[in-house]
């Protein structure tokens, strides 16, 4: 029965993790697929979204609200690097590229450094204070939101894509930058659209484990990691692979630190990393969806 509520508890734990992972993959595969950009600044989008969250509801802001503002802010942020980096740098090589979003990700952690400064900061959870018993496991029911909020994320992302104008603009992209530009489709708009969405999945992604992990200014360079780990696991350029891959990083983890040692876990993500780069670099699950031309 112990092996049992063990087992359960670890499942929860990677469940959740995997939760957090799939909203910042999802970010990575959106502006990759746009703009061909690796955006390795995506995690500290996380970073700020929680510690804006977090100042806005010590001002007295309510949390609901504090949580739509915090998203809005940071989707504000994502814009204008779209704009005044990747925009004017984006007929530069794919290395200038990506360094250009290192740099701004250490600006986005320096910005954090000076206003919130080195100490980790709590925010309160979205509901329910109480643990949950279940199966002889204890689940926070902050762990059950992450993953309520991630489905209905994707859900919402899906129908966006599928129901609305710029969503199938912004997927017509994705599939065929070359022909949505001749069917009138502005590039440049769905650039800017795609970094702001992926900008606010991350910042949602930061206000969900903050309860759990608590925030501060360099949570988002592991979270970050560990995402950009899940969507090359699971395919860059596809949606749903990627969100595959952070559920399989998020439980190898969660059961790593569980069954072995938490020294382990990193290693093992990381591992997995090379192994599918070495061997399956279009992803483990590139071949679950196809492309429609």
């Amino acid at each position: 029965m112990e092996a049992w509520s063990q087992f359960v508890q670890l499942l929860f734990s990677g469940l959740t993790l995997g939760s957090i992972y799939a909203l910042v993959a999802l970010g990575f595969v959106i502006t990759y697929s746009v703009t061909g950009i690796l955006n390795l600044a995506q995690g500290d989008f996380a970073m700020l979204g929680a510690l804006i969250c977090i100042a806005l509801v010590k001002s007295g802001v309510p949390f609901v609200l504090a949580i739509g503002m915090s998203m809005l802010a940071v989707m504000v942020i994502g814009g204008l690097f779209e704009r005044l980096a990747i925009q004017r740098a984006r007929h530069a090589s794919v290395a200038v590229l990506i360094i250009i979003t290192i740099g701004a990700s250490f600006v986005f952690r320096g910005i954090a450094l000076l206003v919130w400064g080195t100490d980790p900061y709590a925010l309160r959870p979205f509901a329910g204070w109480e643990s949950l018993s279940m199966f002889g496991a204890v689940i926070q029911w902050q762990s059950i939101w992450a993953i309520i909020i991630s489905i209905t994320s994707f859900i919402g992302l899906h129908l966006f894509f599928q129901r609305t104008y710029f969503g199938k603009a912004v997927a017509a992209c994705v599939i065929n930058p070359f022909a949505a530009r001749l069917m009138g489709i502005d590039i440049r708009k769905m650039s800017i659209g795609a970094v702001a969405v992926s900008a606010g999945l991350g910042a949602l992604a930061g206000m969900v484990i903050a309860p759990i992990s608590g925030a501060s200014y360099d949570m988002g360079i592991m979270i970050g990691l560990k995402a950009f780990i899940a969507a090359v696991v699971g395919g860059l350029t596809n949606a749903p692979a990627a969100i595959a891959g952070a559920f399989l990083v998020g439980l190898l983890e969660s059961f790593a630190e569980g069954y072995l040692s938490s020294g382990y876990k990193d290693a093992i993500s990381f591992g997995l990393l090379l192994l599918v780069l070495f061997f399956m670099p279009n992803g483990l699950f590139a071949k679950m969806t196809g492309k429609r031309v």
